[in-house]
Order: structure tokens, then sequence, then C-alpha cells
């Protein structure tokens, strides 16, 4: 019976030193949540800041580092500019790490709360000496 590893092979050290760095510049929670956000569609600086609760130039700076390693693109809407993830793989990459762990509230005032389907807040489980994360239905087992 043929392995995964052996079917495909391995991927060259030069791919894995690449994907460790995207992985790494995604380490960030707010760089993470950026990229989340625009993932969702276009948006400036201002309306970043303001949904990441950060400053303007803290979030300029997470910008500055995800368009240097290409995970973020920009175009100019007349005086500002617009930020953007067009990178399928980098959305999927990011949609499943955050749905696989305890997934998205639902917007502030849809009466649903956050958490399990049935109204109850999700567990939440401690992995390694990180933080403590909450599990989806779907996460990280039982």
């Amino acid at each position: 019976m043929t392995r995964p590893a052996e079917r495909f092979g391995d991927p060259s050290a030069e791919v894995l030193q690449g994907a460790a760095a995207a992985f790494g510049l995604l380490a960030s929670p707010m760089r993470l949540h950026i990229v989340w956000i625009l993932a969702q569609g276009d948006c400036d600086v201002t309306g970043l800041a303001e949904r990441v609760g950060a400053t303007l130039p803290a979030v300029s700076q997470h910008l500055a580092k995800l368009k240097l390693a290409g995970l973020v693109h920009a175009r100019r809407e007349g005086r500002r500019q617009v930020y953007l993830v067009d990178d399928p793989g980098v959305v999927t990459v990011v949609r499943v790490m955050v749905d696989q762990l305890g997934g998205v509230e639902p917007p502030a005032g849809d009466g649903r709360g956050g958490g399990r389907r049935d109204g109850e807040p999700l567990p939440v489980q401690r992995l390694g000496r990180g933080p403590a994360v909450s599990r989806g239905a779907r996460g990280l087992g039982a």
C-alpha cells in the first residue's frame, strides 16, 4: 500500500521554508484577523483598524509585512489605499483554521449569541502551552 507522502513526493526545502514563513506571519492574531477580514472583501486601513481594534500605525505595519510576503495586495481608489487578499489558497487556509478552532461568532445584534447552535458556549481546551482555544463541533474532537 502506498503512503500519501510516497504518492505525492515531499515538497522541496524552498517550498517548506516559504510555507513556514507564511505561517509565521499568520501566527500574529492581529495579522490573522486582518487576513480574515480581507478574505471577506476589500477594505482600507481605517476600516481594518476599526474592526481589529488597533491604531492606524499598528495596522499599517502589519499590512506592510503581509504585503512584503505577498499575502495581501493593495490598489489605489482615489486618495485611499484599499487592501485585498486575492490568493484563494490563503483564504482557504485561514478559513479552515478558524473553522477548526471554533468557528466565527455571529455579528452582534442578530439574536443568536456566540457559541454552539443550541446557544451554549463552546467548550475551551488548552493546547500545549499556548492560549486556551474554543473547540467547534467539527473542531478538535469530543
